[in-house]
Order: C-alpha cells, then sequence, then structure tokens
C-alpha cells in the first residue's frame, strides 16, 4: 500500500470529489508525512494508513453538514517510502490479561512465532491480576521502554483509557486483541471472533443440551472485560428472542482465577438446587465448573458449556462433566495480533478478505479485524486438538 504526503483539511461547504473519486465529507484537519527527523525511523508510520482509511472510507460531522477539501492528498510511490521503515526492526509488546493462564501462555506463542517470522523484537507481558490498575502499571513500564507498539487484551475498557492515551502521546501505536477498550483508546482491535456470533451461539448450544427448558446460570472470567461482556449481552437476547421455557438465574465472576471459578462453581450448585446448566465465559470458568459438576456427584444431571481450550477440557469432555466448549486458536491470534502491528507500523492497513500467512482470511470491520469462525470441542474430536 503506497504511503501519503501532504496536508489535508476540511472546511464547511459543499462536498467535493478529489482527484481519483475519492469523496471527503470530514470535521477534521491535520497531516499526514514522513517520520519527523530525529525520531527513531518508524515511530510515526502507522499514522498514515488511518489517515488513508479517514479519506477512503469518508468524514462527517456530527451533524451531517458536509465538507471541502481545500488540498488533494498525493499518494507516494513505493521508491519515496521512506527506506528506514522497510528495516527498521520493531519493538512490539504484547500484553495479555494475567500472565498466568493457559489460554495466554498459548497466544504469546504465536506471537513469538510471528515476531521471528517478520523480524519484530517481541515483548510479551501480562499482570499478576486480572484488572485495570495492575495492566495499567504493566503499560506504563512499557511505555518508559520505548516500544514502538503496545496490543492490549484489556481487563478494563475505561480503566486503561488514561495510559492509552498517554502512551499514543508518546507516538506510539496502540491495539487491543482479545479483549477491546473504548475505540478512542486504540487504533485498531484484532478480534478473535464475531461477539454476536459467539454470544448466540453459546445459548444455542446450552438450549441444545436442556432440550429447551430449563435453568442455566454463567460463570464468567470477569464482570469488567468487554469481550466476555459482549458475549453474556448476546446470550441474554438469543435466549430472549428463542428459548422462552429457559431462564438464567445467576451470573457470577471469577476474576480469572481457576480456584475461584471451582468454588463459585460449587456455590451455584448449592445456591439453585433446580440448575440444568452453567455456561462458563472465560477459559478457566468451563473446567472450574465441571470439576463442580464432578466432584458433587453431578455428572449426567448438570450440563457444561462454555468457551475453553481443548486441553483444560479434554478429561472433563471425556468423563461427562462437561459437553461442549467453544474456541479459536489462541495460537493464531497472537500470531495475527504481531502481524498487524507490523503492517501498522510499516504504513499498510488491513483490508476485509485479506490473507494473513499462517492465519487464513480475515474479515475487516470498520476498526476491527476479526480472525475468523469458532471452532467446537466435544469427547469425540477433542484428542484431535493440542492447545
Amino acid at each position: 500500500m503506497p504511503a501519503l504526503e501532504g496536508r489535508f483539511v476540511c472546511l464547511g461547504a459543499e462536498s467535493e470529489t478529489a482527484k481519483g473519486g475519492v469523496t471527503v465529507r470530514a470535521g477534521l484537519g491535520g497531516r499526514i508525512g514522513r517520520r519527523r527527523t530525529g525520531r527513531r525511523p518508524g515511530r510515526f508510520l502507522w499514522l498514515l494508513p488511518l489517515a488513508t482509511f479517514l479519506i477512503a472510507s469518508g468524514c462527517s460531522a456530527s451533524g451531517g453538514t458536509p465538507f471541502k477539501v481545500i488540498h488533494e492528498v498525493k499518494a507516494k510511490s513505493e521508491e519515496q517510502i521512506d527506506p528506514a521503515a522497510e528495516t527498521q526492526r520493531f519493538k512490539v509488546a504484547l500484553v495479555s490479561k494475567i500472565a498466568t493462564i493457559h489460554y495466554f501462555q498459548v497466544a504469546e506463542d504465536g506471537a513469538r512465532e510471528a515476531a521471528a517470522d517478520l523480524g519484530v523484537e517481541l515483548i510479551s507481558t501480562g499482570p499478576e491480576v486480572a484488572d485495570g490498575p495492575h495492566q495499567e502499571a504493566t503499560i506504563r513500564a512499557l511505555i518508559d521502554r520505548g516500544v514502538h507498539a503496545i496490543a492490549v487484551a484489556a481487563n478494563d475498557p475505561v480503566a486503561l483509557v488514561p495510559v492509552l492515551k498517554e502512551a499514543r502521546e508518546r507516538g506510539i501505536l496502540v491495539m487491543t486483541w482479545d479483549s477491546d477498550t473504548v475505540p478512542e483508546a486504540r487504533t485498531l482491535f484484532v478480534n478473535q471472533v464475531d461477539g454476536e456470533t459467539l454470544g448466540r451461539r453459546q445459548m444455542d448450544l446450552m438450549a441444545s443440551l436442556l432440550e429447551e427448558r430449563g435453568e442455566f446460570a454463567i460463570l464468567t472470567g470477569s464482570n469488567t472485560a468487554a469481550n466476555l461482556n459482549e458475549w453474556i449481552r448476546w446470550i441474554r437476547i438469543q435466549q430472549q428472542e428463542y428459548y422462552p421455557n429457559m431462564k438464567l438465574v445467576d451470573i457470577v465472576a471469577n476474576d480469572e482465577d481457576m480456584e475461584k471459578a471451582y468454588q463459585l462453581a460449587k456455590e451455584l450448585l448449592i445456591r439453585h438446587p433446580d440448575l440444568d446448566g452453567i455456561i462458563g465465559i472465560g477459559s478457566i470458568s468451563p473446567p472450574g465448573a465441571a470439576r463442580a459438576v464432578k466432584e458433587l456427584g453431578k455428572v449426567g444431571q448438570l450440563k457444561v458449556a462454555g468457551v475453553s481450550t481443548p486441553n483444560l477440557m479434554r478429561e472433563y469432555l471425556k468423563e461427562g462433566a462437561a459437553q461442549i466448549v467453544t474456541l479459536w486458536s489462541p495460537k493464531k491470534l497472537g500470531y495475527l495480533t504481531v502481524y498487524m502491528a507490523r503492517e501498522l507500523l510499516m504504513g499498510n492497513m488491513p483490508y476485509d478478505g485479506q490473507r494473513v500467512p499462517k492465519v487464513g482470511n480475515i474479515r475487516v470491520k470498520d476498526d476491527m479485524v476479526i480472525m475468523g469462525e469458532p471452532l467446537d470441542f466435544t469427547k469425540d474430536n477433542v484428542d484431535e486438538y493440542d492447545f
């Protein structure tokens, strides 16, 4: 993708089509150009695809007033692109929700593979506690280390906004992966799966297990994680729209703690004696629920589904303490995140249908990349997967 150079300013007036047939409607003005001299190569190059996106997609003011382009933005040829950006060894930081969970460790494996393939220096880190304050401290330390990009799986979509904005003010590319922040805090969100698709599917799976009637509860990894809350929202919607004979009786959060997930699941079984199923949201929630079902002698009586890895659930699926879990490849997600970070730092914006090596074809919706469709794991196919 060619880089851009020039200055654009939008003024209130009738809309006008610039050369090349690009209609610009924007209440924005700014400079798009090569990196400033004296700074590290590639530091601000990631701004180029964002500017391209604004111009190509069309900007609009909140009131819908059209604007007029008064300066044309010209594409530079490949020969004009700063050669320092091509040879720059970018330093990319991958921040997980919590460092000790198997899911994020597998994602790190993929990220390290991408870093080796692409010549990127990777820093993989995460807090010991899955909350906003601990993650903020992790990010602040990365800012001081002078990284080029930070990709964070956000524990809290709002609490991290100030530190992420500070990173952007320092010229650092900020992305999210796995779990998003509010959009103004980052440039791109690398999403593992469409939230509506996953949430509705979890409700369908539980409904199928319970023959579309009965009580169920949700055991979630966090009350604040945007991705988990989005999935739960669509579980609720799907139940209300299609399963009137089913009732969601409780939602509890385990703070991404395996032992706490187990204890909370036991409490759910005691507090709701007529409970028929548990949907575990977050990789440690289904194994916590399945362990409780097994130890309380409820195998065959209470159904467990949710989102987790095959390695964590293999034993429980084979024993009947859980029936089905859904996931994607966290290794591919880690790979895709580092790949997208480097692409943006190089000045390349992702596009719908783009084929990413070792990942496949991606979808792009606005400022979100969607990796692909989820996979279901049961006792019949779980041994075909190892992550």
